[in-house]
């Protein structure tokens, strides 16, 4: 589990085809704290440690993953949003994210909001009835309030804080970004389904 508040900001060292996509992201995160077979979430992607280094660790990803999310289209020296997995009495600043992403949502308008940038984001539309005003998701791994929502399309402000120590700052118009719906949206969803 994780709260979608990142930490860190890594960097796609190498990867590398197997059967599966390995791996290596660099971080500045104290590697002899990791350990082997931790959850790490890697733009929101909850992914195994499988190898670690003194700046380093290494990740497999299947198929269903690379499916699903925006992993398919990483590129050496790219660089993606971290988030340690939640231990006991952790803070939880954002809110329950599993790293388990739903599907891709496209970044359709940037536009200045005050020092913030107003993104309007098109989910799939399988997915989009369980976005709703005031609600939260996950998009790259933060955890980011709902401000409107519109058919399929939907928006959300990024703070300076926010583009700053995040992949944020660096988006644009056309970008897929990983999307993870609320959690407690989809068992509200599936508890109306069963009734109905």
């Amino acid at each position: 589990m994780f709260t979608g508040i990142v930490t860190d900001m890594g960097d796609i060292r190498s990867l590398e085809r197997r059967g599966d996509l390995r791996a290596r992201i660099g971080t500045h995160y104290d590697t002899q704290s990791i350990d082997i077979g931790a959850s790490i979430a890697c733009s929101g992607v909850c992914l195994t440690v499988v190898q670690l280094g003194p700046d380093w660790f290494d990740v497999e990803i299947s198929a269903e993953t690379l499916d699903k999310t925006n992993v398919g289209a990483w590129v050496e020296g790219q660089t993606i949003n971290l988030e340690r997995a939640l231990k006991l009495g952790d803070e939880l600043g954002g809110h329950i994210v599993s790293g388990h992403v739903d599907g891709l949502a496209e970044i359709v308008e940037m536009r200045p909001e005050g020092d913030s940038v107003r993104f309007t984001f098109d989910a799939p539309r399988s997915l989009a009835r369980f976005i709703a005003p005031k609600g939260s998701v996950a998009l790259d791994g933060t955890s980011l309030t709902v401000n409107e929502v519109e058919d399929t399309r939907f928006g959300v402000n990024i703070i300076p804080h926010t583009q700053e120590v995040t992949t944020w700052g660096a988006s644009k118009v056309g970008d897929k970004v990983n999307l993870e719906i609320d959690t407690l949206a989809r068992y509200v969803a599936r508890l109306a389904e069963m009734q109905g």
